[in-house]
């Protein structure tokens, strides 16, 4: 396109092949042919049928450079992987679709797995890349239901555990540009990894589309006897609240180096956490005759199964590609110049711009 703007391009709806086919010729174009070339001239074949559409305004906000003409090129850019512009291209063109699978993990008194996910969702309103403004969050949902194997009045449990991983934010605090030697220049950073949410509770598909709203669900049926039910609730938040500062120096910069940044109030389990807060019913309709201690013994073989539900807590997740509470940090580049020189004075501002 020409003589239009790049907001023009980016707020247009454009095939998914299409972009797909872009990034394969700018990945040649840059690379020629190599591993990463021919994987994506795979993916490109495959989808070249698809008929979804995405607006590239999801994809990229380009801030305060929107308004220039197509073809010019400012000095500020940004550095993208091309396995996470492919992924987020799938992300964006998925929309609420979610993963769904049963499995059988084969671990100690689990009898079976159903997992449903929604993961990596943009939120309305905001790019997966934006220069000139905060980043955007992006949230993970996973709702695994486990079949918990039992004993005695209670053959099994059936415990519906939802986590929701936010994800890292990141703020630039400082930029400090070195003169006359740019090498000493270093860019500060105040970086918060994830915070999970997760609960036990009657957590259903439609809340786990509507990222507007978090869930607060009622509780869930644990254990269903026909005349008598016991049902439980429990949440918990993991993270931390305080920003960590992350310094970056110029090689540091100029290398792309990637800095992690780790929740320091995961002392322990998750599972643990929502089993101290969990609150179990036991429900007894009129016809029921009581059964003396079945909350108790209940709770008592949720407790047996901590370790393997963590387990597959850290599985699931691991296979969605989250850490929990984690942040990996890069800043992609840094320019110094534009030195203005106050009137009246020896001293000067060296500015100082982020990409």
């Amino acid at each position: 396109m020409t003589g239009v703007t790049y907001n023009t391009l980016l707020m247009s709806n454009i095939k998914v092949p299409d972009i797909i086919a872009a990034a394969l010729a700018a990945q040649q174009s840059t690379s020629g042919v190599n591993s990463a070339t021919t994987a994506l001239s795979t993916v490109s074949q495959a989808v070249s049928s698809l008929t979804t559409k995405i607006a590239p305004g999801s994809l990229i906000d380009v801030g305060p450079l929107a308004n220039l003409t197509v073809g010019q090129k400012p000095k500020l850019s940004a550095t993208v992987t091309l396995f996470d512009l492919l992924s987020t291209v799938a992300q964006i063109a998925n929309g609420s679709n979610q993963i769904v699978t049963a499995v059988n993990l084969g671990l100690p008194g689990i009898a079976n797995l159903t997992k449903l996910a929604t993961a990596g969702k943009r939120p309305v309103g905001s790019s997966w890349v934006a220069l000139g403004s905060e980043g955007a969050s992006v949230r993970t949902r996973l709702l695994a239901t486990i079949q918990v194997l039992g004993s005695g009045s209670v053959s099994t449990i059936n415990l519906p555990v939802y986590v929701e991983v936010a994800s890292s934010t990141a703020t630039l605090n400082a930029v400090s540009c070195g003169y006359p030697n740019i090498n000493t220049s270093q860019v500060t950073l105040g970086a918060t990894p994830g915070i999970v949410n997760a609960w036990i509770g009657a957590v259903t598909r439609v809340n786990m589309t509507n990222f507007a709203t978090a869930p607060n669900p009622p509780p869930a049926t644990l254990v269903n006897l026909g005349a008598i039910t016991v049902t439980g609730l429990a949440n918990t938040c993991m993270g931390n609240t305080a920003l960590t500062s992350v310094n970056f120096s110029y090689s540091e910069i100029q290398s792309l180096m990637m800095k992690t940044v780790t929740t320091t109030n995961f002392t322990s389990s998750l599972m643990s956490c929502l089993l101290g807060n969990l609150a179990l019913n036991v429900n007894v309709s009129p016809l029921g005759v009581p059964i003396p201690g079945l909350g108790a013994t209940a709770s008592g073989i949720l407790n047996d199964v901590t370790s393997p539900v963590d387990q597959i807590l850290a599985s699931l997740l691991a296979t969605l590609g989250v850490s929990i509470g984690q942040a990996n940090l890069r800043v992609m580049g840094i320019r110094c110049d534009s030195v203005l020189v106050n009137q009246g004075t020896t001293d000067s501002y060296r500015g100082g711009r982020l990409r």
